[in-house]
Formats: structure tokens, sequence, C-alpha cells
């Protein structure tokens, strides 16, 4: 039998036993968009940003990546994005559980059916800020002085994941707090230093800087237990040094955010496995270790089945917060 013959049957028997030959998995053949969908400097916008460094970096595919920011109608931009681009697999939309929390709340022109999962990478903190000078020194300071007159509470985008958070916080401490939008956590972070608002929720990494430069500070995290000891942020504190929220005498034990990386709907199972896998390795490097300590998240990896679940679980709780604003679609 001659060497053609042979490698034919080997290739047939590999189909037969069920593995396609590895010259047949699909590979990018083209430059690929990341699309985050929240303004720059914000943890989705981050995220986006440390995964194109980490593949650029290890040389993980060989096609260049750019990031472009599609944050408007509070990120459903960048899903209207993604369903207008049905069966393109170099479209990677990052976002939060905006995707499926907002269509719930908001009538826009999306559903995260429309999309394709590919995982959730990370499950980001909430923290309760003021600025530097602020006479609050704990969450029962806050609450204590919201109670007297409406404070603003700032937070990135409406009826999402932040203003979620404030009305719990309304709800728990019996205040009324004036909710203002912005793009991103970025935005809301410059606001606060300016003086605009009274405070915000934004997660670790959004604010990283500004604690680091003296401009405002966190009274506690949304936890049921302190962050990870890691590297300080200021000469004496760091994320560990935080108390939990319920500490100090704020009633919500726990309240985090999935950072989620979605395809376009349409795309084929090979295409959807190349990024599951892209992930896969993104996270494995000691980039992605670093990434994750100093923006104090909660490392993880849910696709397939595990990803499915924790939506449908995560809808119903949203469904219950939604309804009681009156925020449903009707």
């Amino acid at each position: 039998m001659g060497r053609t013959s042979t490698f034919l049957l080997s290739a047939a028997a590999t189909v037969l036993a069920g593995t396609m030959p590895a010259f047949s998995a699909w590979q990018p053949q083209k430059p690929i968009e990341f699309v985050a969908t929240a303004g720059p400097g914000g943890g989705t916008d981050n995220l986006a940003r440390a995964v194109q460094n980490i593949i650029t970096k290890h040389k993980l595919i060989e096609q260049p990546i750019v990031v472009v920011n599609k944050g408007g109608g509070s990120g459903a931009e960048g899903y209207v994005y993604g369903k207008a681009s049905a069966g393109d697999p170099y479209k990677v939309i990052f976002g939060t559980s905006n995707a499926w929390q907002q269509p719930l709340v908001s009538k826009v022109a999306f559903n995260y059916t429309d999309l394709t999962p590919i995982a959730a990478m990370a499950q980001d903190e909430f923290l309760l800020w003021v600025k530097q000078d602020s006479p609050y020194k704990t969450a029962g300071d806050y609450l204590k002085a919201a109670a007297s007159g409406e404070f603003k509470m700032g937070g990135a985008q409406s009826k999402d994941t932040d203003e979620v958070l404030t009305r719990m916080i309304e709800k728990v401490g019996k205040v009324k707090l004036t909710y203002i939008p912005f793009k991103s956590g970025a935005e809301t972070a410059v606001q606060l230093a300016g003086g605009h608002l009274d405070s915000h929720v934004n997660n670790p990494s959004e604010s990283l800087g500004q604690w680091r430069g003296g401009t405002q500070r966190p009274l506690c995290v949304f936890s049921p237990k302190r962050l990870p000891q890691g590297p300080k942020v200021t000469a004496t504190e760091g994320w560990s040094d935080v108390p939990t929220c319920v500490e100090q005498g704020l009633d919500i034990k726990q309240y985090e955010q999935p950072r989620t990386v979605w395809l376009p709907g349409k795309v084929t199972p090979e295409q959807a496995a190349f990024y599951v896998d892209l992930m896969k390795k993104v996270q494995a490097t000691p980039e992605w270790k670093d990434y994750i300590e100093k923006t104090s998240q909660v490392d993880t990896f849910l696709t397939g089945a595990e990803f499915d679940k924790f939506i449908k679980v995560d809808l119903e709780h949203v469904k219950q917060v939604a309804g009681e604003q009156g925020w449903l679609v009707k």
C-alpha cells in the first residue's frame, strides 16, 4: 500500500472515530474586532484590552486584533452590532450580564439568544465609593447622611447592574438615592472626583487609579468576605483592607458581575469552539493571573451548559428586582 493510500485510510479512520483531523480546525484568516459594550476605561473595556494584550504578547493567533467601543444605549449598541453581524466569526463581543438583563428592562433591538455565548471569564466585585475628603468613614455613616436628603449616586449605564445595586441599597438602607448614569465606570469615577456625585458603586478596576491618586476611597465591598490580599493600592491600604458592607451595617451580602464573551449568532460550532479554546489559553497565562489580582476579580470560567444555567438563574433574580422597580418591558 502506498503512502497516499495509508494517509487517506488514517484520515477516514479519524473521522469515523469522531475526531476531525487537526488541519480541518477553523482558524481566523483576517483581522478580528473585539467589541467592548461600554465606553473607554470601564471594566468591560479593560477586559477586552487585557485579553487583546495577552493574545498579542503570547502570539496565540496570527491575526491582528483591534478593540472598538460601542457603549451607546447602555451597551445595546454593541449587542445590536453583534446581532447584525450574524455568521461573522471576526466580531467578538465583550460584555456583562447586561447581555441578558437589558432586554428585560428596555425596549432594545436584541436578545441574548441572538448571540453565541462563549464564556464568562470572571466575576467582578462592587464597592461603595465616596470622595477622599468625604466625612463618611463607614457605610453606616453614609446611610445616616443619605437618610436626611437625596444623595447623588453615579453608575455605568441605566437599568443595568450599577442601578440594580443602587436600588438594592435604597431598599435595604431605607434611603432615597438619585441615580445618574454615565457611559462607563471610568467616567463615573471622574464625576465623583470632581465633586459632582456623592458616591458610586464602581468595580475595583474602574477606580483603582483614583484611589491610588487620593481622589476617592472605598467604604465597603459587597462580598461575603473581605477581598484576597494583594499588592497595596495606596501607601498603607489594599483591597483586603476594605470591610464588607455587612460588617458596616449595609446588609447586602454579595453582589457580583460576570465578565462575558460572545460571538454573533449563526457562527459554526467549530468557530465557537476556537474562541472557547482561545479564552482558556488566555486564562492560563501569568498575565491573566496578574490582571485578576490587580483588578481584584474572582477568576472563573463558565461555558456551554454551565454558562446557560448561570444565565437562567440570574434572569430570575433580575426579574424580581426589575419587577419591584416597575422596569419590566410589557
